[in-house]
């Protein structure tokens, strides 16, 4: 009996995103008293190191850019349904829910977790290398669509309010879907040696030297086991959400906030991973991550959102507010000038991070 239980303790991953969902279902859609959203947040931290565990595994398999690509749609996909789910329940008052979903993930990646990988790599290593023309090109597509669906919404005047009419609202979806093809071809066919890891000296590193890949099966079972995780952490995510929004509510703070701390819940998988490929020298890998995440946030939210307004009712706000801009405007030169040198020091890494601490403090006292 204790080697049995032994046993399954080994393989925690592969249990606990089955006990994650399971969870899910007997939970859904109900009020929690305060024990079981204890037991909610626990399982939900281990559906994260358990997504990050299978990621991994998919990671180590297909290879580099395949593999942070995985999860980073894994992920945006999941975090997509729940932002829809959230706004058909939600009414009047979740019509900046996408808006504030979407900005948050965008500066916790372009910040949050670019930062502290940077400043990891730089710290272990002496200095964090990456491959600027990769890096670059997805900077440059990440602030364009930041701009066409964040940014035009507050200028525009065919509809009052920082809101798009229908058919410009049809044009940054269909502009998101086409910037985000291009994007991914070009990640993974024409130019993928630019998103792969490199040495000091600049040589592409495009195999793991330190392990063998995982079987074809294993590959299968982590990629299975990796979707449960992410379906468990964003639907319990959504379960505690209401305890949040109580404590949040109690605490003075304004409503954007609840979508703060959900996107900080579901982005947690990534951060480890991004961290960890950038405590092995990885850093372009971390940078995949990230700014891929915040790509794919854009590049698939504002076409559901869209489409999903057909048959939501409310307003839909998209346009970011006057200090809102100037947070993503910073973050765009910022991040542009970590990126032209292809190297960086613990400051690049610091100033990002200051940059996303005055995200969190204008976010908690705007």
């Amino acid at each position: 009996m204790i080697a049995r239980l032994r046993s399954l303790l080994m393989q925690w991953t592969a249990v606990v995103p089955v006990v994650a969902v399971v969870l899910l279902a007997f939970t859904w859609g109900r009020d929690l008293p305060g024990a079981i959203v204890a037991l909610v947040t626990l399982v939900l931290a281990g559906a994260v190191l358990a997504a990050v565990h299978h990621a991994e595994v998919v990671a180590h398999r297909v290879g580099e850019p395949f593999g942070s690509l995985v999860l980073a749609i894994a992920v945006t996909i999941i975090e997509v349904a729940l932002i829809v789910t959230l706004m058909a329940d939600g009414g009047a008052k979740s019509s900046t829910l996408a808006r504030d979903t979407v900005f948050a993930a965008v500066m916790i990646t372009c910040n949050g977790i670019v930062g502290l990988c940077l400043l990891v790599a730089s710290l272990r290593h002496g200095l964090a290398v990456f491959n600027a023309e990769g890096t670059g090109a997805a900077l440059a597509t990440v602030a364009t669509l930041a701009t066409l669906s964040l940014v035009f919404p507050t200028f525009t005047t065919s509809k009052p309010g920082p809101e798009f009419s229908t058919a410009q609202l049809t044009f940054a979806a269909l502009a998101s879907l086409v910037l985000y093809g291009l994007f991914v071809t070009t990640q993974t066919v024409r130019h993928r040696d630019y998103f792969l890891p490199i040495t000091r000296l600049g040589e592409v590193i495009d195999v793991d030297e330190h392990a063998n890949a995982p079987s074809a099966r294993a590959t299968r079972i982590s990629l299975g086991l990796l979707a449960l995780a992410l379906v468990g952490v964003v639907g319990l995510a959504k379960g505690v959400s209401p305890t949040i929004e109580s404590g949040v509510q109690a605490a003075g703070m304004p409503q954007s906030v609840v979508g703060v701390i959900i996107a900080l819940l579901v982005l947690l998988p990534e951060t480890i991973a991004a961290v960890r490929s950038a405590r092995r020298d990885r850093v372009q890998t971390s940078l995949n991550l990230a700014l891929g995440s915040a790509m794919a946030s854009i590049g698939l939210t504002i076409p559901a959102v869209a489409l999903a307004s057909v048959w939501l009712s409310g307003p839909l706000v998209l346009g970011l507010s006057s200090t809102h801009m100037v947070l993503l405007a910073l973050t765009v030169v910022v991040s542009s000038l970590t990126v032209v040198p292809g190297r960086a020091t613990p400051l690049q890494g610091g100033v990002h991070l200051v940059v996303f601490a005055a995200y969190l403090e204008l976010a908690v006292t705007p």
